[in-house]
């Protein structure tokens, strides 16, 4: 055997040990979700000795304590309204930065990269009380109105503008277009891989949020379903391991899907917008 296919099957069988180790905890958490209370609590074994749909069962049976139908519907409503509100302003900003007489247009792009280099986090309290004053805690608008300052999303939609050429905006100006007619017939279709990239991140992000809203909703019927495994797994089904990773895999597969749908845009946007 020559030493070049020696070499490649060793890569091989390094790239599988890897990937093995890395979807070792998901194939851990998906196999316990079908064992029962005992086993769960007690075996040891990946595979489940007696294969139960028990826990899914229980998980959507219990609507007062555990309406997961009802966390998963207030996620795709934030997740959603977030992200495309994040997409709009980020997109119309960013033109208007690359290509609009704005004034004061460098210390704009200068705001831009040192609000990049604020953590979210010193903004919660701040947010907090101007929602609690404006009355808007236990609702949606503290999860999605925060989702359109997306400062990383701007610098980089305007990073691929100013490179892109100018003639066919012009061309379509021509043609008797106007402002909005251009952004949405000739420049957005053109930034899609990264405005894709970016609303998955956005998505992403919003999805597995749990601190912001955990400070916001108080209220079991406006939670997130981030917000309700926490409350599962640190109320009385602590002791149910099959119970919590049921709740798990529920709230990772509307991801997992996403992300398979979304895959070759984020590769296509990741190389176009220059992150390495």
């Amino acid at each position: 055997m020559k030493a070049k296919n020696v070499k490649k099957i060793f890569l091989i069988i390094i790239a599988c040990i890897i990937a093995y180790i890395f979807l070792l905890p998901l194939m851990f958490m998906v196999f316990t979700s079908f064992k029962g209370i005992a086993e769960s609590a007690t075996s040891t074994s990946l595979l489940p000795k007696q294969w139960t749909m028990q826990n899914y069962i229980d998980l959507f049976s219990n609507t007062s304590t555990s309406p997961v139908g009802k966390w998963l519907i207030n996620t795709a409503i934030v997740t959603v309204c977030g992200t495309a509100l994040r997409i709009v302003v980020s997109v119309l900003a960013a033109y208007s930065l690359a290509r609009l007489p704005l004034p004061g247009k460098p210390f704009i792009l200068v705001s831009l990269v040192w609000a990049m280099a604020i953590p979210e986090i010193v903004t919660f309290f701040p947010l907090y009380y101007i929602f609690r004053e404006l009355g808007g805690l236990n609702t949606f608008l503290p999860l999605i109105l925060p989702s359109g300052s997306g400062v990383m999303c701007i610098y980089l939609i305007y990073q691929f503008l100013i490179s892109f050429p100018k003639e066919l905006e012009e061309s379509g100006y021509v043609e008797g277009a106007n402002v909005l007619q251009v952004l949405w017939y000739i420049v957005v279709p053109s930034v899609k891989p990264i405005i894709i990239t970016q609303a998955f991140i956005t998505f992403l992000g919003l999805y597995n949020s749990y601190l912001w809203p955990s400070l916001v909703i108080n209220n079991n019927e406006s939670r997130t379903i981030v917000l309700g495994i926490a409350a599962l797994v640190l109320g009385d089904n602590y002791n149910n391991p099959g119970l919590m990773m049921a709740s798990t895999v529920i709230s990772v597969v509307p991801v997992m899907l996403i992300f398979m749908f979304a895959n070759k845009y984020i590769v296509r946007g990741v190389s176009h917008s220059g992150i390495k």
